[in-house]
C-alpha cells in the first residue's frame, strides 16, 4: 500500500525526469526503487528495501545529509543528473507530513559548490541550435549551414552566445570546453564527438524556440530587444541557443538568476579560429598522452595567483586574439609590469589575499551562499584600496581601464567587516557567525541562552541577603530547571515565597516565581537567537546582492589584473621578450624556445633555434632530419610562439616579429577514430584536406609527416601536390617536417619553398643529434640508430641496415637523387628527372639498340629517322608510348 510520504516521493519522482531523486528524510538522503539500486552500484551504497513484508518490496539506499556533496560528486562524475528534494518546513511545526520540495537539480553544467568545481576552470553549460533543414532552403538557396552555440558558466553568472559555419561546431566546443551540452531531443542532425569528455542532454524543442526564447532573454536582462547585445538577426540561432540555456537553468536551479545581466556576443569579438585537432596537437590545455592539464602550454605559463586569473588565463588561450591593437594593449600592460618589478610584486602580493569573487557572487545570486562567503567578500573588498591605489597613474590604457573598474565598495565593506566574526563557519546552522556587539538585541539573547552568569549572580547575592542563608546557591538539571538550593542547617530560614521542588539527604531545592520567568526567557533564548541571526545574515546577503552588477565588473578587472601581472612574472622568470607583432605575413624570432621544453627541461639544456618565414625568405619551410632531433619540437614551437604572442604574452625568444595569424593548423601525430570508422589515415587526410580547404594567406600551418600512413609511393605523392597546392593556391606560412627526402627538390621548383634540417655529427657507426636547425636538406632519417636506441635487437637493427642498402640502391639514380619530375611547365635546377618508379625504356630505344649501323647507307639513315618521327607523332596519345615519353 501507497504511503503518504511515498506519493509525495513519487510526485517529486515525476516532476525531475531522469535525474536521480535524492529524497530528504530527518538526517539522511534516501533513494528509492532503480535510482537506488544505479545508486548503490555508483556510490557503493547498501542496498536494502521498504516494505519488506510486502510481495513487492521497494529497493531503498540512503547516505546522512552531512555528505550530500561527497555523493553529489560522485554522480555528476558517473554522468548522472541528480534532484534534491528537501524538507521545505520544521518538523516540529509540521502539522502531518512535513512538506518537501525539489530544491535543484545537479548536473554537470550546472555546479556551483566549491568541493563540485576545479577552482581553475570554467564549468560551461552550452546549448547547440542547428535550423532545421527547410529554413535553411528557404533563407537563401546555397547559403552555408550554420549553428547557434550559447555557453554560459552558472557559477560566475558568465553569458556569450554566436553564430558560427555548422562545420566548426565541434572546434567551438573543443575552444570551450563545456561540462554538459544542450540539444534538442528530437535533432537527429547535430552529431556530436561521442569520444568527448562533455555530457549530452536532450531537451524538449519548445525550450529552443524563437518567440519564447526572445522573451525568456529580455525579462531575465529587463530589456525590449537584444540589439544592444549585438544579436540584430530577427529568427537568429544564437538567441535560440541562449534562451534554452536561461531556461535550463531557471528550471534547474528554482532559484534567483540575478548575476547573469548581460548576454556577450562572441561574433563581435573574433579571435584565431584552431580546429579541435589543432588543439589536442599542439596541447595547449591538455596533453595528448593523459588528457590532463599538467605538462600543456597553460599549465607551465600559468602563473596566477586567483582562481579567477587562472580561468581568465585560461579562456584568453582559448581564443586569442586578431585585433593587433587589442593585442598591443594587452602587451603594454604586461611591459609596464616586467619592467616594474616592485609594482609587479605588490600587486602580486595584495592579490594573494583575494578569494574567488565571481563564484561568491554566483551563489549569491543563486541563493545559496553560507557565512564563510559573505566573509570572503568583505575580506575581497579589503584588498581593493592597495590594488587601485598602486595602479594609479600607470602608463598603460588597459591598467587605466582596471584601475577604474575597482570600485571599492566602503559601505558594504565596512558592514560585512564589522556584522561577521573572525571564524565564520561554513554554514548557518552552526550559528556564532555574527560578531559580538554588531547587535545588542542579539547579544541580550546569547547571554540568556547562555544562561545569564550575571543575573544568576545577582539574584543569588539578592537572595542571600534577604534571607540570610550565607550558602544559597543557584543550579540547573535538565528535570526541574533552575532551582535554589538550601542546606538543611538553614532550612529554617526559607522563606514562603519558595516553592518546595526536591529533597536531598543534606538539602532541600526550591524555585521561586522570578526564577520560573527567567528559566521561560531562557529556554526561549537559544530558538531567538538563531532567528535573529538568520535574519541578519539574510539582510547581509541582501545588501551583497545589491552590489551584485557593480562587483562582477570588479571580479572582471581582478581577473585581468591576475593575468597580466602573472604574464609578466612569466617573462621575468623565464627572460621572454616582447614580440613585434604585424600585419604582414611574417615570422622572424631569434634563438626560439618552446615554452613547454624550455620550462620542464633542465636550465641550459634546450637548444634555441631561429625561425625565418617571409615572402622573400620562403613561405614553404620544408625540415628534414633524423628521428628525434627535434623537427616536431621545432614546428610545434613556432606554433605556439604564434598562440601566445596574439594572446599578449611575451615569448621565449631573443627577439621576435610576428604576423598575426587569423588560423592556426597543426596537422600532429596519428590516432584512428574507430567510433566513427576512420582508420589512422583517413583521420590524417580529412584533417589535412580541412587545412587546404579552409586555410588563407594569413594562416600558420604546421605539418608532420603528412602522407605516412599509406604506401611510400602514395605517401610521398600526395606530400609532393599538397606541398604545392599550399604554395601555389593558398601561400600561407607554412612548415612541413617530413622524413620524404624527395620533397627537397621542390626548392628548385617553387620560389617560395625553403629547405631547413636539423645537423647531426656521426663519428663511425654512432650519431650525435644537436637540435640546431640549420639550411638545406638531408638525406637520411637514422630510423636504424634511433631503433637500436629504444633497444631493439642487435640482429634486427643489421638485418635493417642490409634491406636499407638494398632499398636504396634500387629507388636512386648514378647521382644518388630522388626520380621525381616537376609539374609541367616547371624547370628543375637538376641534371637529371626520372619517374617516380624509374625509367621505362621507350620502344624505339630497342630499336636503336638492335640497328646495324654499318650495314646501313646515308640514304637508309635518313629514312629511318624519317619513320621514327612519324611514329612519335603518331604514338603521342597512346598509353604505351605516353607512360614512356
Amino acid at each position: 500500500m501507497t504511503t503518504p510520504m511515498m506519493r509525495q516521493y513519487e510526485e517529486a519522482k515525476q516532476a525531475c525526469g531522469d535525474a536521480m531523486l535524492l529524497f530528504r528524510m530527518g538526517d539522511f538522503y534516501e533513494l528509492f526503487a532503480e535510482d537506488a539500486k544505479q545508486a548503490a552500484k555508483v556510490l557503493g551504497l547498501t542496498l536494502t528495501s521498504r516494505d519488506k513484508d510486502s510481495a513487492n518490496p521497494t529497493a531503498m539506499a540512503g547516505f546522512p545529509y552531512h555528505q550530500l556533496d561527497a555523493y553529489l560528486r560522485k554522480l555528476i562524475s558517473a554522468g548522472f543528473r541528480a534532484a534534491v528534494c528537501e524538507q521545505v518546513e520544521d518538523p516540529k511545526e509540521a502539522k502531518g507530513l512535513v512538506r518537501r520540495e525539489v530544491t535543484r537539480v545537479v548536473s554537470a553544467g550546472t555546479l556551483t559548490d566549491d568541493q563540485l568545481l576545479d577552482p581553475r576552470e570554467a564549468n560551461y553549460l552550452v546549448a547547440v541550435y542547428k535550423p532545421p533543414a527547410e529554413s535553411k532552403r528557404k533563407a537563401a538557396a546555397g547559403a552555408p549551414e550554420v549553428v547557434g552555440i550559447a555557453w554560459a558558466e552558472l557559477s560566475s553568472g558568465r553569458f556569450e552566445a554566436g553564430l558560427f559555419p555548422a562545420e566548426r561546431l565541434e572546434d567551438e566546443l573543443a575552444r570551450i570546453g563545456p561540462a554538459e551540452v544542450l540539444i534538442r531531443e528530437d535533432d537527429v542532425r547535430t552529431s556530436l564527438d561521442s569520444t568527448a569528455t562533455w555530457s549530452v542532454t536532450g531537451r524538449p524543442a519548445w525550450t529552443f524556440a524563437f518567440d519564447e526564447s526572445m522573451q525568456l532573454l529580455c525579462r531575465q536582462f529587463g530589456v525590449r530587444s537584444l540589439e544592444g547585445f549585438g544579436f540584430n538577426d530577427e529568427h537568429c540561432p544564437a538567441i535560440q541557443a541562449a534562451g534554452a540555456v536561461l531556461a535550463y537553468l531557471s528550471e534547474t536551479q528554482r532559484s534567483g538568476l540575478d548575476h547573469f545581466d548581460s548576454l556577450i556576443a562572441h561574433h563581435n569579438s573574433p579571435s584565431v579560429q584552431i580546429d579541435a585537432a589543432t588543439r589536442r596537437s599542439l596541447e595547449i590545455t591538455r596533453t595528448l598522452r593523459s588528457g590532463s592539464r599538467t605538462g600543456s602550454l597553460l599549465d607551465v605559463i600559468d602563473q596566477t595567483l586567483t582562481p579567477m586569473g587562472a580561468r581568465q588565463l585560461g579562456a584568453w588561450i582559448a581564443a586569442p586574439l586578431i585585433d593587433i591593437e587589442a593585442i598591443g594593449r594587452r602587451l603594454d600592460a604586461v611591459e609596464e609590469f616586467r619592467h616594474g618589478e616592485p609594482l609587479r610584486e605588490n600587486i602580486r602580493s595584495t592579490l594573494k589575499g583575494v578569494y574567488d569573487l565571481a563564484r561568491l557572487l554566483g551563489r549569491i545570486a543563486t541563493g545559496r551562499t553560507n557565512p564563510r562567503d559573505l566573509q570572503y567578500v568583505g575580506k575581497t573588498l579589503a584588498m581593493l584600496p592597495p590594488l587601485k591605489a598602486k595602479l594609479t597613474g600607470r602608463k598603460s590604457e588597459l591598467l587605466q581601464s582596471l584601475e577604474q573598474n575597482l570600485h571599492l565598495c566602503p559601505e558594504l565593506r565596512s558592514r560585512l567587516e564589522a556584522a561577521l566574526a573572525d571564524d565564520c563557519p561554513m554554514s548557518t546552522k552552526d550559528g556564532g557567525f555574527i560578531r559580538e556587539g554588531f547587535d545588542p538585541d542579539l547579544d541580550a539573547l546569547r547571554e540568556l541562552a547562555k544562561g545569564g552568569k550575571r543575573w544568576i549572580a545577582t539574584y543569588q547575592a539578592e537572595q542571600m541577603e534577604k534571607t540570610g542563608i550565607q550558602n544559597l546557591k543557584v543550579g540547573f538539571n535538565k528535570v526541574f530547571g533552575y532551582y535554589l538550593e538550601v542546606s538543611n542547617a538553614h532550612r529554617d530560614k526559607v522563606p514562603e515565597t519558595f516553592i518546595r521542588k526536591q529533597t536531598l539527604k543534606n538539602a532541600e531545592r526550591f524555585i521561586t516565581p522570578e526564577l520560573k520567568e527567567y528559566e521561560e526567557k531562557v529556554l526561549a533564548a537559544d530558538d531567538q537567537a538563531q532567528i535573529r541571526e538568520l535574519n541578519l545574515f539574510d539582510q547581509l546577503r541582501a545588501d551583497v546582492h545589491q552590489h551584485l552588477q557593480i562587483l562582477q565588473v570588479v571580479s572582471a578587472a581582478i581577473a585581468d589584473l591576475d593575468v597580466l601581472a602573472s604574464l609578466a612574472e612569466l617573462a621575468a622568470k623565464r627572460n621572454y621578450v616582447r614580440p613585434k607583432l604585424t600585419d604582414e605575413p611574417v615570422m622572424d624570432v631569434e634563438e626560439g624556445r618552446h615554452p613547454v621544453l624550455d620550462a620542464t627541461l633542465p636550465q641550459g639544456e634546450f637548444v634555441p633555434n631561429d625561425i625565418k618565414s617571409s615572402p622573400e625568405d620562403g613561405m614553404v619551410l620544408l625540415i628534414t632530419g633524423p628521428n628525434m632531433a627535434g623537427k616536431s619540437t621545432y614546428i610545434r614551437q613556432v606554433a605556439l610562439l604564434t598562440l601566445m604572442a596574439q594572446v599578449g604574452s611575451f615569448v621565449p625568444a631573443k627577439c621576435a616579429t610576428i604576423g598575426i595569424a587569423d588560423r592556426i593548423f597543426a596537422r600532429v601525430g596519428a590516432s584512428d577514430e574507430l567510433s566513427r570508422g576512420q582508420s589512422t589515415f583517413m583521420v590524417e587526410m580529412v584533417e589535412t584536406a580541412r587545412i587546404l580547404n579552409t586555410a588563407t594567406p594569413r594562416s600558420l600551418v604546421i605539418l608532420d609527416e603528412i602522407g605516412r600512413g599509406t604506401s611510400t609511393y602514395d605517401g610521398l605523392s600526395l606530400a609532393w601536390a599538397i606541398t604545392e597546392h599550399l604554395h601555389d593556391q593558398i601561400g600561407c606560412r607554412t612548415l612541413f617536417a617530413t622524413h620524404y627526402h624527395e620533397l627537397t627538390q621542390l626548392s628548385d621548383m617553387l620560389p617560395g619553398v625553403e629547405n631547413l634540417n636539423v645537423s647531426v655529427r656521426e663519428w663511425g657507426d654512432k650519431v650525435v643529434f644537436l637540435h640546431r636547425i640549420v639550411r638545406g636538406g638531408a638525406d637520411k632519417s637514422y630510423g636504424i640508430h634511433v631503433a637500436r636506441l629504444a633497444g631493439v635487437p642487435q640482429s634486427v637493427n643489421e638485418r635493417a641496415k642490409d634491406v636499407l642498402a638494398q632499398l636504396e640502391s634500387d629507388h636512386r639514380d648514378a647521382f644518388d637523387r630522388p626520380t621525381i619530375a616537376p609539374p609541367d611547365g616547371r624547370k628543375s635546377g637538376s641534371a637529371m628527372q626520372m619517374t617516380l618508379f624509374g625509367y621505362v625504356d621507350h620502344p624505339l630505344v630497342d630499336e636503336l639498340r638492335n640497328l646495324q649501323i654499318d650495314a646501313m647507307t646515308p640514304i637508309d639513315a635518313l629514312q629511318m629517322l624519317q619513320q621514327w618521327q612519324q611514329k612519335i607523332r603518331d604514338g603521342e596519345d597512346t598509353p604505351e608510348l605516353s607512360r614512356s615519353k
